[in-house]
């Protein structure tokens, strides 16, 4: 990924710079060094550069927020005697405003929002301040890493060498976590959800979502009249698949939001409540962050998720000639389609859930349709010609509709087929995987056909079983 590899090439000459640091001598023992942490992700990161000592000390404990937290008199007495504190800055933390300006010099205080360095984004609901929720791009965590690094190794020379050495590991762990999280989020451009709270700006930014909906700032500010009822409308017409809430923030607007329309709720934990503190619990933070938006944005069962892409385009821009063998080895024409109703998906054997789950979605429709299913042929063509033989194709529609027909090609005439439907598709060979572990970006819309050849409608990707039918009811008759 380039931003990791421009991340690891500055970051050299930083490094070489704090390899001179090994000859200092110690200037804390072992039992002095302390560091202090506002929040469970700082403190994750923090913990992980420094194992092998006693690490940093957390503020922010278990089943409470930075939005109504208050310090008690050890920790007032703790953060005097620390020799680093990092925080976030007071757009969170604010009960830290007043502790850390009486401070004498003695201690350093780290404001990450200040850094230079981080990624820092303005406020959605006011341009003059910062958004604070900076460790949800795990771009961030990774220049964050070589900050904390260079503090600790000036303050603690003694063991520059632990933390260079801690450092290169999570250095490594944390750039796997962002390719995983980059590949996850391919072909999830946007979304379907409606979040209470703005906490996932970065997020969305980092691996290129969209969050339909926002109702409020944060816990601090009230929510404005107009937009609680734009989003309470929307809601009511199904507009909406689910919405995403937070762990330990309350929620008081929230019948005055929902009233009686029925709604998914995923809880995120942007601050790590229900993890344990400690080197792994960032990691556990942002999968969890990943699996609830994934199941939120692949719900699909919204009036939203059944109009994306499903402006039919003119007649004559989809379909045209073509040949393509299928899964018998048979070859197959434009000419074959004709007399019969046709859907047609776009996809590849290897595709790790989007194909899956048309395929399914539209083998539980056909069967769903009793009789009518007679009227329509479905066609499932692949956009990765170099794996899908005919012998692999013909295992793979076996797992689906039994009527289904797998069509595969060569590699000019599936680019000649999918630039008649206007299908898009890229190979993506993630770095590090072997050559032949490739993934294939492609447009996920299903098409209808009509008999005679001409192009009805097309259909998005994530459309239930039960709304396919009720689409193919409009034009089947």
């Amino acid at each position: 990924m380039t931003e990791i590899h421009r991340f690891i090439a500055s970051s050299t000459a930083l490094l070489l710079g704090l390899m001179l640091l090994l000859q200092m001598p110690s200037v804390y023992a072992d039992d002095s060094f302390r560091v202090v942490a506002s929040i469970k992700p700082v403190h994750s990161i923090l913990s992980s550069l420094m194992r092998g000592t006693e690490g940093p000390q957390l503020l922010v404990k278990q089943g409470v927020t930075p939005y109504n937290y208050q310090l008690d008199a050890k920790q007032k007495q703790d953060l005097k005697k620390a020799d680093i504190i990092v925080w976030v800055g007071p757009e969170l933390e604010r009960f830290l405003e007043q502790p850390l300006a009486a401070l004498g010099p003695e201690v350093q205080v780290k404001t990450i929002l200040d850094n230079p360095r981080i990624k820092v984004l303005p406020s959605r609901w006011n341009e003059s301040h910062r958004d604070p929720y900076f460790w949800l791009d795990t771009r961030n965590i990774i220049i964050l890493i070589d900050e904390l690094t260079r503090e600790l190794m000036q303050a603690d020379a003694a063991r520059a060498h632990l933390y260079k050495r801690n450092r290169d590991a999570l250095y490594m762990r944390m750039a796997e976590l962002d390719r995983r999280l980059e590949y996850g989020y391919r072909g999830l451009k946007s979304g379907v959800g409606i979040a209470y709270y703005d906490t996932l700006q970065y997020f969305e930014q980092a691996y290129a979502l969209k969050i339909r909906g926002l109702v409020a700032q944060s816990p601090l500010q009230a929510v404005d009249a107009a937009r609680l009822l734009d989003g309470r409308t929307k809601l009511a017409e199904g507009y909406y698949s689910c919405l995403l809430a937070e762990t330990n923030m309350k929620m008081p607007d929230l019948p005055l939001l929902t009233g009686t329309a029925e709604i998914k709720r995923a809880d995120l934990d942007s601050f790590g409540n229900r993890f344990t503190p400690g080197p792994d619990l960032y990691f556990h933070l942002m999968e969890h962050t990943t699996r609830v938006i994934k199941d939120c944005l692949k719900q699909g069962d919204t009036k939203v998720a059944a109009s994306l892409e499903s402006e039919p385009a003119a007649p004559l821009e989809i379909g045209g000639k073509f040949m393509l063998m299928d899964h018998n080895g048979k070859l197959v024409t434009e000419k074959d389609l004709r007399g019969k109703f046709h859907i047609i998906l776009f996809g590849y054997t290897f595709c790790p859930d989007v194909c899956p789950t048309s395929l399914q979605t539209l083998t539980l429709a056909l069967s769903k349709l009793g009789d009518k299913a007679q009227k329509i042929q479905p066609y499932f063509i692949s956009v990765d010609p170099e794996r899908d033989t005919v012998q692999v194709m013909q295992r793979y529609v076996g797992y689906f509709y039994n009527g289904l027909i797998g069509l595969t090609g060569s590699k000019s005439m599936i680019e000649h087929v999918a630039k008649q439907f206007n299908v898009r598709y890229e190979k993506v060979l993630e770095p590090g995987m072997e050559p032949d572990m490739y993934i294939m970006d492609h447009t996920a819309s299903s098409f209808l056909m009509a008999p005679d050849g001409s192009f009805i409608t097309k259909f998005a990707y994530g459309i239930s079983p039960q709304q396919l039918v009720e689409k193919i009811n409009q034009y089947i008759p």
